[in-house]
């Protein structure tokens, strides 16, 4: 009777420091939830980028904190420099514009006739610019919907950008503070990693990083391929700004969106001001272009690490199909993990197996 009403007690007792432990970490989550998707971000660039912080060290005789700070700070450098500038001169732009409308200064080309021939769209496309051209009052009455949703499209997308800007910049001083102090990091996720999966915590850790790394360099490796593969059609297509297409290119690659989408104003272009065969050719190579990461990512992904190509592969495209672009890299690590279990799982069978075996065989000779 004793040994029940104690066993009452203890059960009554860890149940209540369960829940009491639950609400607390439920409370912490809900807390640290804003700052989860930085923090994740952070610790996947300083995975990444760790190695390359390791030779700016061996090079320049720095040490590790002021190698972290200087490629982190860089990296912030050539993300808001360009943001600023491409900012100034879009305000700038739109605040001639607006003043030239107000004025009744504004004046706009003629479309060209060669717009007519486009499929689907060309005859509206060619009277809706020839509107604009020619008395822009009335087309921004006639179309007044449509510039509407134009505008507010474009005002969405560039505060889209705006924000993944700033945050990719908060997520890059987060990583130079993990990278400073990485061999603490790098203590406490084993020591996090031991606690939860004993013997095999070490392996997971060492896991981990060589999986978001793998993803790391197929996901860049695939875009600076396909930025320079897009430069050799750009520039053989003879385009404008080729630079600048390809940057696009790269950028749209990287954030795993068919790079074609920033070829869309080059094709246009193209079919307005070359020859057909030249567009035709080129708008072929655009799609081989966007096409390619299909061949190229499972060459690149995987390298650096013995789980298979494939494992990694389907973790990181379903990964990002769940969770977005952060998603790529958790949900490659997750399946590379499950993976190693598994196959861990699997030859404690086999043990298990071939001690049986002995076992029956011990007895026959018996």
């Amino acid at each position: 009777m004793k040994y029940s009403q104690d066993f009452s007690k203890q059960a009554i007792d860890a149940f209540i420091k369960i829940i009491i432990i639950g609400v607390l970490l439920f409370w912490c989550f809900q807390i640290l939830k804003p700052f989860a998707l930085l923090v994740i971000w952070g610790a996947i660039i300083a995975t990444a980028l760790f190695p390359v912080v390791k030779g700016i060290q061996s090079k320049t005789g720095l040490s590790q904190g002021k190698s972290s700070w200087l490629l982190s700070l860089t990296g912030v450098v050539v993300l808001v420099v360009p943001a600023y500038l491409i900012g100034d001169s879009l305000f700038s732009t739109a605040g001639d514009v607006y003043q030239q409308i107000q004025g009744g200064t504004l004046e706009l080309k003629s479309p060209s006739e060669s717009i007519k021939s486009w499929p689907l769209v060309g005859e509206k496309l060619y009277t809706a610019l020839l509107g604009f051209s020619s008395n822009l009052t009335n087309a921004l009455l006639q179309y007044s919907e449509q510039v509407k949703s134009v505008l507010g499209t474009v005002a969405s997308a560039i505060g889209s950008v705006g924000g993944s800007v700033l945050q990719f910049v908060i997520s890059l001083l987060i990583a130079g503070i993990f990278m400073s102090n990485a061999q603490a990091c790098e203590k406490s996720f084993q020591q996090i990693s031991v606690r939860l999966a004993g013997e095999y915590g070490a392996q997971f850790t060492k896991l981990s990083v060589a999986t978001v790394r793998s993803v790391v360099q197929g996901v860049i490796g695939v875009a600076v391929t396909q930025s320079i593969m897009a430069g050799i059609g750009l520039y053989f297509a003879n385009i404008p700004f080729a630079g600048l297409w390809m940057l696009a290119v790269l950028v749209v690659a990287i954030i795993q969106l068919p790079p074609i989408l920033a070829l869309i104003p080059a094709l246009i272009f193209a079919w307005t001001t070359d020859s057909t065969l030249v567009a035709g050719v080129f708008t072929v190579w655009c799609v081989l272009v966007s096409a390619s990461d299909a061949v190229l990512k499972p060459m690149l992904m995987g390298r650096g690490t013995d789980i298979p190509m494939l494992v990694i592969l389907l973790g990181a495209i379903g990964g990002m199909a769940m969770s977005g672009i952060v998603g790529l890299f958790v949900g490659a690590v997750v399946l590379a993990v499950t993976h190693r279990l598994f196959v861990a799982w699997l030859a404690q069978s086999e043990v298990d197996i071939e001690q049986i075996e002995e076992g029956a065989v011990e007895k026959a000779g018996e």
